[in-house]
């Protein structure tokens, strides 16, 4: 059995598999402060839902964006899996695919994986679309080279921001507006939040489908991407689960 384990800036997403299928996945808020042992109570607890054990665990992989979590996932591995967990992006770990940035290093594991995925699934040229805390947009060339992409603000970071500098505006659910014209506050915010979400990916995705000089199949992941795909003309798929794919193919890469 292998967990696939994605450490972002605002939840952790743990996938469970067996071979190829992934049976069960799982997220909880990530907090700079967790220990490793408290790492540990929750990742057992987890594995009990299912009746099983962390001595069941064959293997581990972690891509984290949060530095202060990397030491503790480490030394979760030291004491529970013994030595059975790869992170993303620590030397020797091999990605199958050339990136092409200026500095590699730089660029966060999860995006790395997210590509991994997409050029899997497609064979061809991609861009992943990624609802996160940030919204991020990955590009594979043609011949399976991660190339860079783009970042821009997420629609959680937005909003509060929105919410805390206007009195009088509050949070509203992301759900589909009614209208584009809203009739009220809270319906006004929703239009604009979605279309206007909406309307970046689109515009963002053409600017890079006309740089890579022709089609790019656009697949939209993370939490809010069910949210605002159905009002995208660029995005063709929509796969919460890509990020865990990719962590799966590199762990296969690398055993």
């Amino acid at each position: 059995m292998l967990l696939a384990i994605d450490v972002g800036n605002t939840q952790t997403h743990i996938g469970m598999f067996r071979d190829d299928e992934l049976v069960e996945h799982w997220r909880f808020a990530t907090s700079r402060t967790t220990t490793n042992d408290e790492l540990a109570i929750r990742v057992a607890a987890l594995l009990r839902l299912r009746g099983l054990t962390l001595d069941e665990v064959d293997g581990a992989i972690v891509a984290s964006v949060v530095p202060q979590q990397d030491q503790e996932w480490t030394e979760l591995n030291e004491r529970y899996f013994h030595g059975r967990l790869i992170m993303v992006g620590g030397p020797g770990v091999k990605l199958g695919m050339p990136i092409r940035t200026d500095n590699p290093r730089e660029v966060g594991a999860d995006r790395l994986m997210n590509a991994v995925a997409a050029w899997e699934r497609v064979k061809g040229p991609c861009v992943v679309v990624d609802f996160g805390t940030s919204i991020n947009y990955d590009v594979v060339s043609p011949d399976g080279e991660y190339l860079g992409g783009a970042i821009a603000p997420g629609i959680q970071i937005s909003m509060d921001a929105l919410t805390q500098r206007a009195a009088r505006l509050v949070k509203v659910e992301i759900e589909a507006p009614d209208s584009a014209i809203g009739r009220s506050t809270q319906a006004a915010i929703r239009s604009g939040i979605v279309y206007g979400f909406a309307g970046q990916v689109d515009g963002i995705v053409t600017r890079i489908r006309e740089e890579l000089g022709g089609e790019a199949t656009t697949i939209a992941t993370g939490g809010l991407a069910a949210a605002i795909a159905p009002f995208c003309d660029e995005i063709d798929d929509v796969d919460d689960l890509l990020t865990l794919t990719g962590l799966r193919l590199v762990w296969a890469r690398n055993r």
